[in-house]
């Protein structure tokens, strides 16, 4: 470093050494970790060559006790530590893993809640009770919408600040057992699906305003996120997958018993995975195409009307569309987002008798997931697969079992009255 002046080496890995950018003659000391390329620098508070000298050899100790007994060698506040994971998920955002919003929630509850709460403490001050005391204090001195604090977002703070603590492990700021221990206190949320009456209610009604566009390039826009939202209830693909998603990407295939099937290659939440799709979204992804600026293998399937990809996939479009169909809010009072047309399809594959070990390499994530935030999913729709066997139970067919594998999402299906198997099944147009 350039503004190292005076240095002296007092043993291999120790040094003293003045500064040249600063106007006092105080002494600094820098410690090299063992086994690591990193460097502690301290300041010694003094001028005095000898004492410099002492004081250089007992940061040498101190820095080794810490390694030895696994305490933290560098004091960093928590705000500091904070930015700096904010800071990754924003290049997480600039490689296409994670959606913007995701980093704007996690920026934003950094600045306005988690660093009032304990931004000036040193993050390896904060422990185990400072996480158990979270809830209460966002209860008692928070506003939301209903007069108090939802207990939604606040495990939504409470897992960023879990994360944070995780990150500040994993780079050896804190260690290991001072990562906070045991599940979120508050009640998981149930995620905000439609139910069948309300995706045939949404489905009818977007039909209607598609229509109803009065510009050329606002039936576009309407045409392209009409298609988009059928494609999203009928795969479960999460919005960055989508928004990642190019023509290459998307392949058909036909079954060994002559089945049209669609498989879709996507990327997102730092993983790579293959779903299937049943043949209606092919006709919604040729629809897209039909009308897509650009077609080619490397561009993105859901883009703007002048060919770049849709960053927001149409999220304005959307919100107004359940405003006017008047399913903006689920029936718990909570606002809907794209993330509900990946929970609908999750809930009417459950409801129509999917395997949850199948559904959850499906959407790419975990059975234990699944079973957390899915398992109100009701007993008595699946009573014909839960009391398989018994008697009186046998199987009387196999048709409910293919309409059931085909990954389609058909609201009357999802009914829990008795429904006679078809020659042929509505189509979602």
């Amino acid at each position: 470093m350039p503004f190292l002046i005076d240095i002296q080496e007092l043993k291999p890995g120790l040094i003293i050494f003045r500064r040249a950018d600063v106007k006092h003659r105080n002494w600094y000391c820098r410690i090299k970790l063992p086994q690591q390329d990193r460097y502690k620098s301290v300041s010694l508070k003094t001028a005095d060559i000898d004492a410099a000298r002492e004081r250089a050899f007992d940061q040498d100790v101190d820095v080794r006790f810490r390694i030895k007994h696994d305490v933290p060698i560098f004091n960093r506040p928590f705000s500091q530590i904070a930015k700096e994971y904010a800071d990754l998920q924003k290049e997480r955002v600039a490689a296409g893993q994670i959606a913007h919003h995701r980093w704007e929630v996690v920026d934003s509850i950094i600045r306005a809640q988690l660093n009032p709460y304990v931004g000036t403490i040193q993050i390896s001050l904060i422990g185990q009770d400072r996480w158990q005391r979270y809830p209460l204090m966002r209860q008692t001195t928070g506003k939301g919408a209903n007069g108090r604090v939802s207990d939604a977002t606040i495990r939504t703070e409470m897992s960023i600040f879990r994360s944070i603590m995780a990150y500040a492990a994993s780079k050896k700021y804190i260690p290991e057992n001072h990562l906070f221990k045991g599940k979120l206190p508050l009640a998981k949320v149930r995620r905000e699906e439609f139910t069948p009456e309300e995706y045939r209610q949404l489905h009818t009604f977007a039909r209607g305003w598609v229509k109803k566009a009065r510009k050329p390039v606002n039936l576009w826009y309407r045409t392209i996120t009409y298609n988009f939202i059928l494609i999203m209830c009928n795969t479960g693909m999460r919005p960055p997958e989508a928004k990642n998603l190019r023509w290459r990407d998307v392949s058909f295939r036909t079954d060994d018993q002559g089945r049209k099937f669609v498989v879709l290659n996507v990327r997102g939440k730092d993983k790579f995975r293959s779903l299937v799709a049943a043949g209606n979204v092919a006709e919604y992804l040729e629809r897209i195409r039909a009308i897509a600026k650009v077609t080619g293998e490397n561009d993105f399937v859901f883009t703007t009307s002048t060919g770049k990809p849709a960053t927001t996939l149409y999220s304005s479009l959307i919100t107004a569309l359940l405003e006017e169909s008047k399913l903006l809010l689920s029936s718990s009072g909570r606002r809907r987002s794209t993330y509900c047309f990946r929970h609908t399809y999750a809930t009417f594959r459950l409801s129509e008798g999917v395997d949850v070990y199948f559904l959850s390499k499906q959407m790419g994530t975990s059975v234990q997931m699944i079973e957390d935030h899915y398992g109100h999913i009701n007993p008595v729709k699946n009573a014909a697969r839960i009391l398989q066997g018994l008697p009186g139970w046998e199987p009387i067919s196999a048709a409910p079992q293919v309409m059931a594998e085909t990954g389609r999402v058909n609201a009357d299906a999802a009914q829990t009255k008795a429904v006679k198997p078809k020659a042929k099944r509505p189509r979602d147009s």
